[in-house]
């Protein structure tokens, strides 16, 4: 049984370069390779994806911008557990990647939601890994989160509840979940990586210090009609919550990802996490952007910089700002605010793929 799994496992890594071949004449970013890892796909759910289509959705969730400035994708099936299943599948491309050369110098990795949560296990790991395999480690130089679910999402709780249980006076939650998944949950036996989201069990996975930077990207913007936004604390991206997304030590209800910033780019106090998990950095924060939108094609929302002007281990993080200033005739003072230049005409993706080149 174990030469028929390890078969397997290698026939899904030989299926990394046959869906979907990436476009690499422009797939570096500051001149360092590109490693993409995709967010949580409903869809494996309600069937269990083959290979091919594990490869097939991979790329579907970069197609808007980023699968064309990329070296290679980590894809994973969300019917399985991160740190069995997943940690499995995913051993191929590892090998495929060490054995390739391509991060030898340094690679950049790029997730999406629970992206960050998948490739935080595979980081913590890969060396004792691919060294116990005879081959040389990934040489990370920083990962790149968008509305990284690493902290864990309130919805997956809400999800497994409602999973189990069609009482009618859970039909809000109910609807949330419907609105997020796109089908009624209710009865479903294998809720997969849903269970390693819920906040007290992702703030359990591979939490050691590291010394690979993460820069997180956040979004306060609305989707789904609104229907999760009541299930997450604080501001939200309609899916992943700041707690989450800003890289916060502490779970905890909050309004920005820095204490003296609002997500619109106000300079005022307000809530924001104590502390961020070591090495992470919050970078960027779109009020208005939405889950989907921190890496697909939603425009018309100014950015505002959380930590700008930086070394991240080589990689410059620098973002052309500007101010403004409203009068406040509540206070009778002036207001200032600080945003990215020329951010609304773009999408975060572009702005940071500019920016950071």
């Amino acid at each position: 049984m174990g030469h028929i799994r390890a078969a397997l496992f290698v026939a899904a890594g030989m299926l990394m370069t046959a869906a979907l071949p990436f476009n690499t004449a422009h797939a570096q970013l500051a001149g360092y390779p590109v490693v993409l890892v995709h967010g949580f796909q409903a869809s494996d759910l309600q069937n269990c994806p083959s290979p091919s289509q594990v490869k097939t959705n991979g790329y579907l969730n970069w197609q808007a911008f980023w699968d064309a400035h990329a070296d290679a994708r980590i894809d994973w099936s969300s019917c399985d557990r991160v740190q069995t299943s997943i940690a499995q599948e995913t051993w191929p491309e590892l090998e495929s990647l060490s054995e390739s050369g391509l991060c030898a110098q340094g690679c950049v990795f790029i997730t999406h939601s629970t992206g960050a949560l998948v490739l935080r296990y595979l980081l913590a790991n890969q060396a004792h890994w691919l060294e116990n395999a005879g081959l040389q480690p990934l040489k990370t130089i920083a990962v790149l989160d968008f509305g990284g679910a690493d902290g864990g999402d309130s919805l997956a709780s809400i999800a497994i509840n409602v999973a189990a249980n069609n009482a009618w006076y859970l039909d809000p939650e109910k609807a949330a979940i419907k609105a997020w998944l796109g089908y009624d949950l209710y009865g479903t036996q294998s809720l997969g990586v849903l269970n390693d989201l819920v906040p007290s069990m992702a703030r359990t996975i591979a939490t050691a210090p590291t010394s690979i930077p993460h820069l997180r990207f956040a979004g306060g913007g609305w989707a789904y009609l609104g229907l999760t936004k009541p299930f997450l604390p604080g501001r939200d991206d309609s899916v992943v919550a700041l707690q989450s997304s800003c890289g916060a030590a502490q779970f905890g209800s909050y309004d920005s990802c820095v204490p003296y910033e609002t997500m619109e780019g106000k300079q005022a106090s307000t809530s924001a996490p104590a502390a961020l998990w070591y090495n992470y950095y919050a970078v960027l924060m779109g009020a208005d952007t939405n889950h989907g939108g921190l890496i697909g094609t939603q425009t018309g929302n100014t950015l505002v910089p959380a930590s700008n002007n930086f070394n991240a281990n080589g990689l410059w993080v620098g973002f052309p700002t500007g101010t403004s200033a409203t009068f406040n005739w509540l206070t009778w003072s002036w207001d200032h605010y600080v945003f990215v230049k020329n951010s609304s005409s773009r999408t975060m993706a572009e702005v940071v793929f500019d920016s950071l080149n």
